[in-house]
């Protein structure tokens, strides 16, 4: 065993235990220290994070059991393996309950203490490697920004984050509520479980309960296989409802009477499954107006929004918008594999003065646009697209190539549908109904302009 990173604190009042352990120890290249008492164990934890701790139960001061939580508040990943010559079952439960990896009875064999070190080590670099990859999603789901709105909105997801309350978020388009969903359950105590996300816009009455409960083999044409459901798979975890105001009150009603509940069964199936899930949910619409006008149920919106939360647009984040920039355009160079570019100081200005209408997610794409088709190592005004001046270019006229006006015609559609592609998130209904079309025809635009997924 490569053990020279790890270090011990043996725990013990009797000298030639504490003698042979760390004989035993350093012999197998661990770095060892000895205390004597609860006190001076806690002197000791105090100055170094120590990986595994042998802890005597019977000690001049106290019991060793009194020392468990101060061990793992300091640093919760700390094995920590009870000794006893006078064990009892009740007492090796308390310490286990407490949090102790395991308990051995003096006198203790060398065979017996590398088998259990063995084990400890590999639970350390177990809870090392999930603590790596938490640092690495906590980047993913990072939000940048100092100004007082982005300030207050961190306030709010730390402080709801600890508790186990259902959260609606309410924003534009493309401001990042998902982000923001996906911030508080990773800061949760129910961070380790599952996060299902479910896009209620996009989700036809006829498969919601599909989708929610899941089905059997069976169950009606086509479910060929036992299917679990999202309220299933989002069990001990987190069920994030996104645009919940567009599902249809039918599917609302269905909904309310699970939450309720907290039980459902799949679809051809007479069995109650019980779920503990905590609900976030996310809008881009007026949820009083909804309720007014009967687009949405009360007692719902009661349910889903205990705490409220408010994710600014980004016209309202002033210097945030260069911060979110320089980040999206770094990360996109870095994911495409092109040399580094930066920002001009005039770009910035023009960026500044924009109204982003498509949010944090219009600026994404631009960084990322911009990162592939720069003309340099800079950033110019030359590189920015024509509508980020509102139609004042200041880098000369575009000059007007003759074409069909059929050609032109169906060039302006295209564009004007990929803007309300982008602005709506793809929610085809909204960009359906804000080009005042019907959903087959914009289907059918989408195919011959090219734009599906």
């Amino acid at each position: 065993m490569e053990n020279q990173n790890f270090s011990i604190l043996v725990v013990d009042d009797e000298e030639n235990i504490t003698s042979l352990l760390k004989d035993i120890l350093e012999d197998e290249g661990f770095n060892v220290d000895v205390a004597y008492s609860l006190h001076s164990a806690k002197e000791k934890l105090k100055e170094k994070d120590y990986d595994i701790v042998f802890l005597d139960v019977w000690l001049p001061d106290g019991e060793g059991t009194d020392l468990i939580h101060f061990i793992k508040d300091i640093n919760p990943i700390t094995k920590i393996i009870m000794i006893s010559g006078h064990a009892n079952i009740p007492i090796a439960v308390k310490a286990l309950k407490e949090g102790a990896f395991d308990f051995l009875e003096k006198p203790i064999s060398t065979d017996t203490i590398l088998a259990v070190l063995e084990k400890a080590i590999k639970e350390i670099k177990k809870d090392l490697e999930y603590t790596f990859l938490k640092q690495e999603l906590t980047k993913d789901i990072e939000i940048i920004g100092n100004s007082p709105p982005i300030q207050k909105l961190k306030k709010q997801i730390e402080k709801v984050a600890r508790t186990n309350a259902w959260v609606m978020i309410f924003g534009e388009n493309g401001t990042g509520k998902e982000l923001v969903a996906r911030s508080i359950h990773f800061l949760s105590d129910r961070a380790n479980k599952p996060f299902v996300d479910i896009n209620c816009a996009a989700l036809p009455d006829d498969l919601i309960e599909a989708e929610l409960f899941g089905y059997e083999k069976g169950a009606f044409t086509g479910a060929m296989t036992r299917k679990p459901g999202k309220l299933e798979i989002a069990d001990g975890g987190t069920l994030f409802l996104d645009e919940v105001t567009d599902m249809s009150l039918a599917a609302q009603a269905k909904l309310l009477r699970v939450l309720e509940e907290k039980e459902f069964t799949r679809l051809g199936s007479n069995q109650k499954i019980k779920v503990d899930i905590r609900v976030i949910s996310a809008t881009n619409k007026d949820l009083e107006k909804e309720i007014e006008e009967g687009r949405f149920r009360q007692d719902l919106a009661f349910r889903l929004a205990v705490v409220p939360i408010y994710v600014p647009p980004l016209r309202e984040r002033g210097e945030d918008i260069i911060l979110l920039a320089e980040h999206f355009l770094k990360k996109s160079c870095i994911e495409n594999k092109i040399p580094p570019v930066k920002l001009s100081e005039d770009v910035k200005k023009v960026l500044l003065k924009y109204d982003w209408p498509g949010n944090v997610r219009e600026l994404k794409n631009l960084m990322e646009r911009l990162c592939i088709f720069a003309s340099g190592e800079e950033i110019t005004l030359e590189d920015l697209p024509p509508y980020i001046f509102k139609g004042k270019s200041p880098v000369g006229k575009k000059k007007i190539e003759i074409k069909p006006l059929k050609k032109v015609r169906e060039e302006a559609e295209k564009e004007v549908i990929k803007l309300a592609l982008e602005k709506y998130n793809r929610n085809l209904k909204e960009v359906a109904k804000a080009l005042e079309i019907d959903l087959s025809s914009l289907y059918r635009k989408l195919k011959q302009y090219n734009l599906e997924e």
